[in-house]
């Protein structure tokens, strides 16, 4: 995937891509990136609902261990429900054929030696009414090249991009 330099010298903005299957990756994520934000508009699922979630990769591929990650929707009939993953970054904004979510994310790499990168992040269900919050961190085996966003349904509508700055 190509990406636009900003003019500031400030993030730049990937390629926003169409929500389709059950992942979209972002892959040729420069060395040096420091700071990412991914975003989320409009995203649906066909028929059954989806629950998103997050994998970070290096040059060996995705990973998919040793994630600490926790996420909160905040409901207006149930109260706070709270799942929590190791197999990704949880992002719980569930969306049914007749919902949408949108929301966005930042993963920042905090330390450089080890790959850590910490994430947190905010969502909301449009139809549904609900708010998610999302954290957590993840220690990479070597730099971030790329990320995956997942759904356990079918994407039918919505875009995802990323800005990162090195």
């Amino acid at each position: 995937l190509g990406f636009a330099t900003a003019a500031t010298g400030g993030f730049t903005l990937g390629t926003e891509q169409a929500a389709s299957g059950s992942a979209i990756t972002f892959g040729s994520i420069p060395a040096g990136t420091k700071v990412i934000i991914v975003s989320w508009v409009d995203i649906s699922h066909s028929g059954a609902a989806g629950q998103l979630s997050l994998q970070l990769g290096d040059a060996g591929g995705l990973e998919t261990t040793g994630y600490l990650s926790a996420g909160t929707d905040l409901t207006n009939a149930s109260g706070v429900v709270v799942t929590a993953l190791t197999t990704a970054f949880q992002l719980n904004s569930t969306s049914v054929a007749s919902h949408t979510c949108n929301g966005a994310v930042t993963l920042v790499l905090e330390d450089s030696t080890d790959f850590t990168w910490t994430l947190q992040g905010t969502g909301w269900n449009d139809d549904a009414g609900f708010i998610s919050a999302f954290s957590g961190r993840k220690a990479l085996s070597a730099e971030l090249t790329q990320l995956a966003i997942n759904t356990s349904g079918t994407y039918d509508a919505g875009v995802f991009n990323i800005a990162y700055i090195g």
